[in-house]
């Protein structure tokens, strides 16, 4: 494997930063893909399967339990395992799971079966969600510089190339199995090369094999002590109404565009495209501003952009302010995420225990928040709803003192 023994020692060389970087965006990038691909088919497995909306929808809780275990999970595979070898496992199940969504669609043509691919997938990547944050924390205190969400930029980055593949494939009418096959080979050739250049750092729970290692128990405990930390909390709380506002943005913004302002599903469409646009590339230019500025105060202002467009959003006039405010709604929550991460990876003896435990809080909001939403909002429409996410963005903003870099740590101090 490129660079292994290199890898071994405490002080990595340029070159080794460099493929250790390019790796942890593979992986990002992997990650955003996968998701991508199964989501741009549902409409061929849907008709494939002769199935109705409320067995999609549970296609799609399926997936989303999957994931929150998988999340849970991922603390105790860090524990046990380390980083790089539970992101390589996690890669092959949701690689696996992809696969299994295209056997069951074009060969067995099985609700079951589909179900049990998703679910791999769901596992899967709930857990490498968790690694990959390490992994990026890690890089971030071995280079100075924030990064973090130049890393969440890539995961965008391979939910655009997902989608666009997906479109592709639909107007080719090239069936799941080739497309999933396709791209479940790529996921695990990815994942395999990027692995070989992932260096054994303590800060990942990957302990060199020239230092003593201690016992996995003993760091899952260590893992565990993050929950009783009130920073985790803080943190968490930064992260819990960003995470909320983008999931709802994600599973309701189209419709919002429809039913509250009777638009079409395309200009729905085009919304939620403007909306991730925005939020990718604040990702990827966001870092510098985080490393000239400091956190809280990046957060604040964002706090400020996303919960003003969501207000601009729900109330616009016409067609051009709405795409403002969707715009404005996906810059100013794309930063809290990564920002979360790193701050909770700001003491490295703790890093990984941090991270996975802030991790979990913004996922599981990210994926179990917006179907509140909808409950809601059966009683008091749609755009009445969303009044909820620009609350809990300003409550996020003003709890954004807690991400405040911690004594002896120059990422996000600001200049």
């Amino acid at each position: 494997m490129l660079g292994t023994l290199a890898f071994m020692t405490d002080v990595l060389t340029p070159p080794q930063m460099w493929r250790w970087r390019l790796a942890i965006f593979a992986i990002f990038t992997s990650s955003g893909l996968s998701i991508a691909t199964w989501a741009s088919r549902v409409p061929a497995i849907k008709t494939s399967l002769g199935v109705d909306n409320v067995e999609v929808g549970l296609m799609l809780l399926g997936a989303g339990i999957a994931s929150v275990v998988g999340l849970s999970s991922g603390q105790v595979i860090l524990a046990r395992f380390g980083a790089r070898r539970g992101m390589l496992t996690a890669i092959f199940i949701f690689a696996t799971g992809v696969l299994v969504v295209g056997i069951g669609t074009d060969v067995f043509q099985s609700f079951p079966v589909v179900v049990v691919g998703l679910i791999l997938f769901g596992l899967g990547n709930g857990s490498v969600d968790i690694m990959m944050n390490v992994e990026g924390a890690a890089i971030e205190k071995e280079s100075g510089r924030t990064l973090l969400p130049l890393f969440h930029g890539f995961f965008s980055l391979g939910t655009v190339l997902g989608a666009s593949v997906g479109f592709v494939a639909s107007l080719w009418h090239v069936n799941v199995l080739v497309h999933t096959a396709v791209i479940s080979a790529l996921l695990v050739g990815v994942g395999i090369l990027s692995i070989a250049n992932v260096p054994s750092r303590a800060i990942a729970l990957d302990t060199p094999a020239h230092e003593s290692k201690p016992h996995w128990r003993d760091r899952l405990h260590v893992a565990l002590e993050a929950w009783r930390e009130p920073r985790t909390y803080v943190i968490g709380v930064v992260m819990l109404g960003m995470s909320f506002a983008e999931g709802g943005a994600n599973d309701w913004l189209t419709l919002a565009v429809v039913d509250g302002h009777d638009g079409s599903p395309a200009l729905g469409a085009a919304a939620l495209a403007v909306l991730s646009s925005a939020m990718t590339v604040v990702r990827m230019f966001g870092g510098p501003l985080v490393d000239r500025f400091g956190r809280v105060a990046t957060l604040r202002v964002f706090a400020v952009a996303g919960a003003g467009g969501m207000l601009l959003f729900i109330q616009a006039p016409n067609v051009p302010l709405m795409f403002v405010g969707a715009a404005l709604w996906g810059a100013g929550v794309a930063l809290a995420f990564p920002i979360g991460m790193s701050a909770a990876a700001d003491d490295p003896a703790k890093a990984a225990a941090r991270v996975s435990a802030a991790a979990t809080i913004g996922y599981v909001a990210f994926l179990c928040g917006p179907p509140l939403l909808g409950v809601i909002s059966e009683g008091i429409g749609i755009l009445n709803t969303l009044y909820i996410l620009v609350a809990l963005v300003i409550i996020s903003g003003f709890a954004s003192g807690g991400v405040k870099p911690l004594p002896g740590s120059q990422v996000g101090r600001g200049r």
